[in-house]
Formats: C-alpha cells, sequence, structure tokens
C-alpha cells in the first residue's frame, strides 16, 4: 500500500529554493503532494547578480516528475517584494499553508574587519527576510486557523564560529522570531520552528580553509547530503506535527537533533545586595563552574557525522 503523502492539497513556499537545502525541500515538498512555490533571486553566494534561471529549472525538475510548481524570482530583504512572493503563491494557487525560510548570503570576515555593508547585507535577507516573508503570510493563516513556518537557523549562532559576527547575530535572531511567532500564534493554530541543518552546499563551500584541521572538516562536510535535511521540514509542515511548535531541531546526515533553549543554570543570593567586589569574591566563584568555554561548532559536534 502506498504511503499517503504528508502534504497533499498544502501549498508551500520555500526561499531560496534554487539550489542546495533549499531546491532539496521544494523537490520533498512537491514529492509529499504540495504545491510549490520556488522563489530563488538566482544571486551569487554573496547576494550579487540576479538570474531567474535557477528558480525555473527546479520548477521544470519538479513538473518533469508529476509534481506542480511555480517560479518566482522576488527578493526576501525587501518588503514589498516579500509580500509578491506570498502574493504568487495566492494568485496561482488560491492558498498558503506553509513558509520555509531558506533564503540566505554569506558575507564572512573576522569582526574587527567587518564592513558596515557586509554586517547590513546578511541581516537583510537572514533576519529581516525571515520577518517580511512570514508577515506577509501570517493574516492568511491567521484567517484560516493554520499554516506553518520553517525558519533555518545555524550552530554558529546557537554555538558560534570564527568570522561569521553578521550571520550568527542573524541566524540566533531568527530563533528569538520563531519563538514570537509561536507563542503569538499559538491561538490561532499556527506552528513556527527552527532547523540548524549540517550539510555540504553552495554557501559552505565559500567558508575558507587555510588549515589542514579546516580542510578535514570540510571534507567531512561533504559527506552530509542536503537531501537529508528535507524530511524534517516535510514533516514541520505537515498536519502530522500540529502540536509541534517553538522547537530548534537539528539534522545532520542520519542524525536529528532537538536543541536547548535558554533557561537560568545557576543563582546565587546576598541579603544585603551586591558590589562590585562581592560579586567579584562571591558571585563569579560561585558560578564559574558553570561558564560556557568559547566553542565553536565543530568542538561541540567533534565525532563524525553517521
Amino acid at each position: 500500500m502506498a504511503q499517503a503523502k504528508m502534504l497533499e492539497g498544502k501549498v508551500v513556499v520555500v526561499t531560496g529554493a534554487g539550489g542546495g537545502i533549499g531546491r532539496d525541500f521544494a523537490h520533498a515538498m512537491a514529492e509529499h503532494g504540495a504545491k510549490v512555490v520556488v522563489n530563488d533571486l538566482g544571486t551569487s553566494v554573496a547576494g550579487e547578480g540576479k538570474d531567474v534561471g535557477p528558480a525555473q529549472r527546479v520548477v521544470d525538475e519538479i513538473k518533469a516528475k508529476g509534481g506542480t510548481a511555480v517560479a518566482s524570482t522576488d527578493s526576501v530583504s525587501d518588503w514589498e517584494s516579500a509580500n509578491r512572493i506570498i502574493s504568487c503563491a495566492l494568485d496561482v494557487y488560491g492558498r498558503i499553508d506553509g513558509v520555509v525560510n531558506n533564503a540566505g548570503i554569506l558575507r564572512d570576515r573576522f569582526f574587527f574587519k567587518m564592513s558596515v555593508e557586509e554586517w547590513k547585507a546578511v541581516i537583510d535577507v537572514h533576519l529581516n527576510g525571515s520577518f517580511f516573508v512570514s508577515r506577509a503570510a501570517v493574516n492568511y493563516f491567521r484567517d484560516q486557523g493554520s499554516g506553518a513556518y520553517v525558519h533555518m537557523t545555524s550552530t554558529s549562532g546557537l554555538i558560534g564560529n570564527f568570522g561569521q559576527a553578521n550571520y550568527a547575530a542573524a541566524k540566533l535572531g531568527i530563533i528569538g522570531l520563531s519563538k514570537s511567532i509561536a507563542l503569538d500564534l499559538a491561538k490561532y493554530h499556527v506552528r513556527s520552528n527552527c532547523i540548524a541543518p549540517f550539510a555540504w552546499s553552495r554557501m559552505i563551500g565559500t567558508i575558507p580553509a587555510d588549515s589542514d584541521e579546516q580542510k578535514a572538516r570540510l571534507e567531512k562536510l561533504k559527506v552530509m547530503e542536503t537531501a537529508k535535511i528535507a524530511p524534517m521540514a516535510v514533516y514541520l509542515l505537515s498536519d502530522a506535527a500540529k502540536d509541534v511548535t517553538g522547537q530548534i531541531f537539528g539534522v545532520r546526515a542520519n542524525e536529528l537533533f532537538l536543541f536547548s533553549q535558554n533557561r537560568p543554570l545557576r543563582s546565587v543570593h546576598r541579603a544585603g545586595g551586591w558590589t562590585p567586589q562581592a560579586i567579584a569574591d562571591q558571585a563569579i566563584p560561585a558560578m564559574r563552574a558553570h561558564f560556557y568555554p568559547l566553542d565553536r561548532s565543530q568542538d561541540v559536534f567533534s565525532w563524525d557525522p553517521i
């Protein structure tokens, strides 16, 4: 007996779907019965240029497999343009059921060398883009009493990495955005979750590999296929995940993770209040055992992908 398609009858928007993880998302959504808006501006990894080709190629691939899709080449980083992405779904298919905020660029630079333009460009696409597209869809979700968001975050924000202050800040900001959406829309049965993907993609391929350690790490990343991320995204947009919201998941090859969220680790109390010297003498020594080291993502995920 054929397995039921988890997204049958749903209309889904996937941003940044012209290649890499986004392309696999679009294919997986279509294979599970969704009508897909394949959004991609067709820029370089750094966000430069524009090419209508990538989005249309993915649409053609989906149609060749018997799926249903339409291309959108509007930018997520502009409010009016982001609204046109959602309008595309409504104009072509008459509804909207899911949004995957996957579009992204990289402008990696050590913080002490990062320009204002490099900061703003990454924030605009990742964080502002996720807000704009989510906000453009929300009234339709609220009115129909259903809908789901999947936002792409990163361990660069959750844990840390060199040379990615802009990217890390945007990706950690997306965690806060997703949680706020989940809280504000729970009574309307609208859900919002995050995925931190581990996969070899066009963006990851631009990370500098100057040392033997970095080169070895990138070689390990190459075995992590982008297609392995898609099943989690399909699940989170499906009715099977109707009670799953406000969570942060990770996918690395065949491993799935549920990430912790910030909660107090240790508290200290002093009846007479605190002075700076008392903090130095008593509070910090009491808390120090719970301090986090300056770990990077690869320090925490130190074992090979499974």
